[in-house]
C-alpha cells in the first residue's frame, strides 16, 4: 500500500516564547529534520507542511527527500495544513498517515507498526494510543476519507472525522507514551530531556 506520512510542521510554535520546538535538539540535529528521517526510513512518501520555503524550518529538510508544501494561512488553524497537506499527496495513495512533528518519542518503529497495522485492518481510521488506551498520535486516515478534509475549519484537527467513524475508527497501541507526548512550552522540552538524560 502507498500510505504517504503527512508531517505537521506549519504551526507558529507561540508557546515557546520566542524559540521554536522544531528546531529544538533531538539527539544532535533539529526536532523536525530527526522527524522527517525517521519517517523516510519507512520507505514511504514524506510531506511535510512549513510556513514558508525561507523558513528555518525548511532549511533543516536540506537534502532530504521530502514534499514541502507551504501553509501560507496556517495561522487559521491546523484545518488550513491538513487542507494542504492532503491536497499534495501522490494521487496513488491509499491513505495518509498524520504526524505531528513536535512528537519526539515516536520512532521508525512505532510508525511501521501503524502501516502494517492499517494495512491489515478493514478500518477507515488507526489511531496510535498508549498502552492504557489513551487516544494520541500518529492517525492513519484512508483514503476515502481525503475529501472530508475540505471541510475542516479552525485548529481542532481532524476531530470532526474521527467523530462519525463508529466503529471504523481502531486504536493501536503503541510503547510507553510515545502516542501522547508532544513538547509544546520550554517546560515541557527542559523535562523530556531531565527524563531522557536519567534513563
Amino acid at each position: 500500500m502507498i500510505l504517504p506520512i503527512l508531517i505537521l510542521a506549519a504551526g507558529a510554535s507561540t508557546r515557546m516564547r520566542g524559540a521554536d520546538k522544531l528546531l529544538e535538539d533531538v539527539q544532535g540535529a533539529p526536532c523536525l529534520q530527526v522527524m522527517a528521517k525517521r519517517a523516510l526510513a519507512t520507505g514511504q512518501p514524506i510531506v511535510v507542511t512549513l510556513p514558508r520555503l525561507d523558513h528555518p524550518r525548511a532549511r533543516c529538510l536540506d537534502g532530504l527527500d521530502v514534499i514541502q508544501v507551504t501553509v501560507p494561512d496556517a495561522n487559521l488553524g491546523m484545518s488550513r495544513s491538513l487542507q494542504r497537506g492532503i491536497a499534495a499527496l501522490p494521487r496513488a495513495a491509499d491513505g495518509v498517515m498524520i504526524l505531528p512533528a513536535d512528537m519526539p518519542e515516536i520512532t521508525t518503529r512505532d510508525m511501521n507498526e501503524m502501516l502494517d497495522a492499517f494495512s491489515n485492518t478493514d478500518a477507515l481510521a488507526l489511531r496510535a494510543a498508549t498502552t492504557t488506551g489513551k487516544q494520541g498520535h500518529p492517525i492513519i486516515f484512508d483514503a476515502a476519507l481525503f475529501n472530508k478534509f475540505q471541510h475542516l475549519s479552525g485548529d481542532i484537527g481532524a476531530q470532526p472525522i474521527l467523530s462519525k467513524l463508529g466503529d471504523r475508527l481502531k486504536l493501536h497501541p503503541l510503547a510507553a507514551d510515545h502516542a501522547r507526548l508532544d513538547l509544546d512550552t520550554p517546560e515541557d522540552w527542559s523535562a523530556w530531556r531531565s527524563r531522557s538524560n536519567a534513563v
